[in-house]
């Protein structure tokens, strides 16, 4: 009779930092790894030491223990160490769509340069939730299938199959009981007796046995194939030899089982040879709060860590973005335009650094302040790369543009980071020495700078003064003072690209152009062509569509709940007090008015509880003014209204929301942008959401925007990073944007100050009104511009001669006064652009749930001549095509991600 194989995987679940710092942590993988080695290396531990699908925990032992460096990639080319496919295991919710490709390839670039291949079991078995691409994203790397346990309540069956956004299949395995940790709980802790004071004093092999028996037997009856899998990889757990011997000798030759110490590799092989007998397939994204309250299951969703320390989630998405909007394309680009060397070694060293903040207990705002503390150093890190490559480049490239620059003169270069040509109101702040030429109103009040700003075909650009500024100098040589002044103009700035401005001084001149009628049209009302905005008394906005005639009332309302949670839940409390702006103190101030551009800000003081009084189980009695400052602006041209919210929180225990009234009532479902993905989820809550033993939760992940609408219209916010979202289940359908929560609690503490929150939080939104469906990649645009924006680079031609003396630039640069490097036409949304491997490599996606076509136009500068797609290894997928006139055309599936090579 054939037996039923059962296949063992030792492991260990190494979360780096969380309940103790990195480095407390690391004392301890040391201590494992020596462990693990020595038993390799002695033939005790007969089969290979899985490390968790990740690569870091290598590196972070070999910082320490160098001298073992040769032994250990010698184990690791031998298969006795297992490392990858992750180079970190990161959250799947709380980083962007490109990081987790970008980990997955550190992950299988330094497996390569171990001598081995990173396992192709796509192993997410802690992650608090799972995106609906991970199967496309997973494939894009050969990995086979996957190993999972939150998110889903399918606890009766082991095997399952999961369908991607794309339709991507793959098999999963998922863990049953208590997740990964199941085998520690039932096949290791039952052998050892519990000490008076804790930890193990006694060895209970009767006991112990009879537990693995019955865990053994569960994992039999819940199988869908023949094959059994005992994982024995819990948190910081380290190889038990005394349970492994038991192992060797329970399911020797005379078990029923035959016994087998393998990997997920392994593992996988029989999975999929025996795919055809599983029957239960998941669908998307998989975020299903935990259900059962039994030994049968365990499995937490964990919801709440989307908004816990929103600081360190802005400071990632502001990291990635600089590296994806800004270094890496216009690195390429430099590159291709200008010869210049393309910085792989600093952006690689960026990632690393950024990636390294990316394991779901870190990026999920879970741990100790120390953690989190910890981290901000390494955004630095990753964002100090970037923003010095972006100067270089862009430095060169203004540097490179052909002509002189006068004596009184300035050329600025506005540089667009976005793949559609950039038309429209630009705000930019120039610097003048108090050297210039001015000119007074009246009886000379206030010097202004005089000056003339010219366009990329020598046409003089009407502009309008916002603010300006004294500047004191800023260098201990730099005696001269400077001049700021904020302006806004129309510009028309290429794809991928830049344009030229001259600024010249123009003495004796009063350098004013029309300046009536601007947007406001009273002391607290603006309109452009099609749309108009109300401040109202409370500080709520009215916004009129112009083009459907439809009104949204009581936007910008803020509402105030108490929390008692950590960073895993917003805890709700049963004595809770909800406020909102509404009857809040309020200031509206108008800051400039142009025809241009006009910016309100309204300001309101939000009298909230101190703190919560844990002694009363209440929200204390004792009040503090919380300011919030939103920047209300509204350009010419422009079909959304702008907001900047700057909160200076005083008050600590409490969650802030910001709602938007959609007005789409006949709306039963909503739309968010994910991770390569525009999911549709229904607006109510589950119907027996009181049954479950973890209760869901209205507020759900987004990356940059919610859009609700039903045949009338509707409303989309834009958010981007800002991590949580939710339409109420109300008749006026309110988008409700999670700005912060401020918490106390951490893990295995008293309680610590830094997760409150206590300071400034700044956040930016954009309001657009709805006619019908939305445009999906418009909106997941309009999230990548209000991060990125627009850049510009103001040089002097002191600063342009010395960069040509420097051989920073060639001193015979003739580059046009404005272009592009590529221009991006159709449905499709750019994920990045750079240099991988010596060929440049552009990544998009579709968010339409049907098939369109997609064209990449490169401007003369690039000089490729065939592209072909290629998988997230950068594998060829197609045979080299032509481009005809610069254009390579594509056509893009359903929610597929594309590669693209281009040489």
């Amino acid at each position: 009779m054939k037996k039923t194989r059962l296949h063992y995987i030792v492991s260990t679940h190494w979360d780096r930092e969380w309940y103790s710092s990195f480095q407390d942590f690391r004392y301890r993988l040391v201590r494992l790894m020596d462990r693990a080695i020595a038993g390799l290396e002695s033939g005790r531990l007969k089969g290979p030491f899985t490390l968790d699908g990740q690569v870091v925990p290598i590196e972070d032992y070999l910082e320490i223990r160098p001298e073992r460096r040769t032994q250990v990639e010698q184990l690791i080319r031998e298969r006795k160490i297992i490392i990858g496919p992750w180079y970190v295991m990161p959250d799947e919710f709380t980083v962007p769509g490109e990081s987790l490709i970008r980990n997955l390839r550190l992950g299988a670039d330094m497996a390569h340069a171990y001598g081995t291949e990173p396992s192709k079991g796509g192993f997410v078995c802690d992650i608090f939730g799972h995106n609906s691409q991970m199967p496309q994203i997973f494939r894009g790397f050969g990995i086979r299938g996957a190993f999972l346990w939150r998110g889903t309540n399918q606890i009766m069956h082991r095997n399952l199959i999961w369908e991607g956004a794309d339709g991507t299949r793959i098999p999963v395995y998922r863990f049953g009981k208590i997740g990964y940790c199941s085998f520690a709980f039932f096949g290791r802790f039952p052998f050892r007796t519990q000490g008076d004071f804790g930890g193990f004093s006694g060895w209970d092999r009767e006991k112990g046995i009879q537990s693995l028996e019955e865990f053994v037997q569960f994992c039999r009856d819940t199988n869908d194939i023949d094959t059994i899998l005992l994982f024995d990889g819990c948190d910081h757990q380290e190889w038990d030899e005394e349970v492994y011997e038991v192992l060797l000798e329970k399911f020797g030759e005379d078990s029923e089982f035959h016994f087998v110490h393998g990997t997920f590799d392994d593992y996988l092989d029989e999975l999929e040879a025996q795919v055809d007998k599983i029957g239960t397939v998941l669908s998307g994204e998989l975020r299903e709060p935990g259900l059962e309250n039994s030994e049968r299951d365990q499995q937490w969703l964990i919801p709440g860590v989307l908004s816990s320390r929103v600081w360190h989630k802005q400071a990632n998405w502001e990291a990635e973005n600089r590296l994806t909007r800004w270094a890496e394309p216009f690195a390429a680009f430099a590159n291709a335009a200008l010869g210049r060397e393309y910085p792989t070694g600093f952006l690689n060293v960026a990632w690393k650094w950024l990636i390294e903040n990316h394991p779901h207990d870190s990026i999920d705002g879970c741990s100790i302040d120390q953690v989190h503390r910890d981290m901000m150093y390494r955004f630095d890190q990753a964002r100090g790369i970037a923003e010095r490559l972006t100067l270089e480049a862009t430095q060169a490239f203004s540097a490179s543009v052909a002509g002189e620059i006068g004596e009184k003169e300035l050329r600025v270069n506005v540089f667009n980071p976005h793949p559609r040509d950039f038309t429209g109101v630009a705000d930019l702040t120039l610097t003048f020495p108090n050297t210039w030429a001015t000119f007074q109103e009246f009886f000379g009040f206030e010097p202004k700078p005089a000056f003339r700003i010219y366009g990329a075909d020598g046409s003089e650009i009407a502009y309008q003064r916002l603010g300006q500024r004294l500047e004191a100098p800023i260098r201990a040589q730099q005696r001269v003072r400077q001049q700021s002044v904020r302006v806004a103009l129309q510009l028309q700035v290429p794809a991928l690209g830049y344009t030229t401005l001259a600024v010249k001084e123009a003495p004796g001149e009063f350098t004013r152009h029309p300046a009536v009628p601007g947007l406001a049209t009273s002391d607290r009302t603006m309109e452009n062509e099609s749309i108009a905005i109300y401040i109202e008394n409370d500080g709520t906005l009215s916004l009129l569509d112009k083009e459907s005639g439809r009104m949204s009332y009581d936007l910008l309302t803020f509402e105030d709940i108490a929390d008692i949670g950590d960073g895993w839940y917003h805890g709700a409390a049963a004595n809770d007090e909800v406020f909102t702006s509404a009857g809040s103190e309020v200031e509206i101030a108008r800051l400039a008015d142009t025809p241009l551009m006009t910016t309100f800000r309204v300001r309101r003081w939000l009298s909230l509880p101190k703190v919560f009084d844990y002694s009363a189980m209440a929200r204390s009695p004792e009040r503090v003014k919380v300011q919030v400052d939103t920047l209300v602006t509204l350009r010419a041209g422009q079909h959304f209204v702008e907001l900047e919210h700057c909160i200076e929180n005083t008050a600590g225990d409490h969650r802030l929301r910001v709602l938007f009234p959609s007005g789409a009532a006949r709306a039963d479902t909503y739309l968010a942008d994910s991770h390569f993905d525009v999911v549709e989820r229904p607006i109510a809550l589950r119907a027996d959401n009181h049954r479950y033993r973890e209760l869901e939760v209205d507020a759900k992940p987004q990356l940059s925007w919610t859009a609700v609408y039903d045949k009338k219209g509707g409303l989309a916010v834009v958010s981007a990073g800002q991590l949580e979202s939710a339409v109420l289940d109300q008749p006026e359908r309110p988008i409700a944007v999670t700005l912060f929560r401020s918490t106390r609690r951490t893990v295995n503490t008293e309680g610590e100050p830094d997760g409150l929150l206590l300071g400034k939080v700044r956040v930016k939104q954009y309001v657009v009104p709805l006619n019908g469906k939305p445009d999906r990649v418009a909106l997941s645009e309009l999230g990548q511009r209000q991060t990125a924006g627009l850049r510009m680079v103001q040089s002097t031609g002191i600063q342009v001669a010395a960069l040509r003396a420097q051989r920073e630039v060639s001193a015979e640069a003739a580059l046009p006064p404005q272009d592009g490097f590529f221009r991006l036409e159709g449905k499709a949304v750019l994920s990045s652009a750079g240099i991988v491997n010596g060929a440049l490599e552009v990544r998009l996606w579709n968010p339409a749930g049907k098939p369109h076509a997609a064209a990449l136009v490169f401007g003369d500068a690039a000089r490729y001549t065939t592209g072909w797609q290629v998988n997230l290894l950068s594998e060829p997928l197609s045979e080299p095509q032509p481009l005809y006139d610069g254009v390579f055309e594509v056509a893009l599936a359903p929610k597929q991600i594309v590669t693209l090579r281009f040489a």
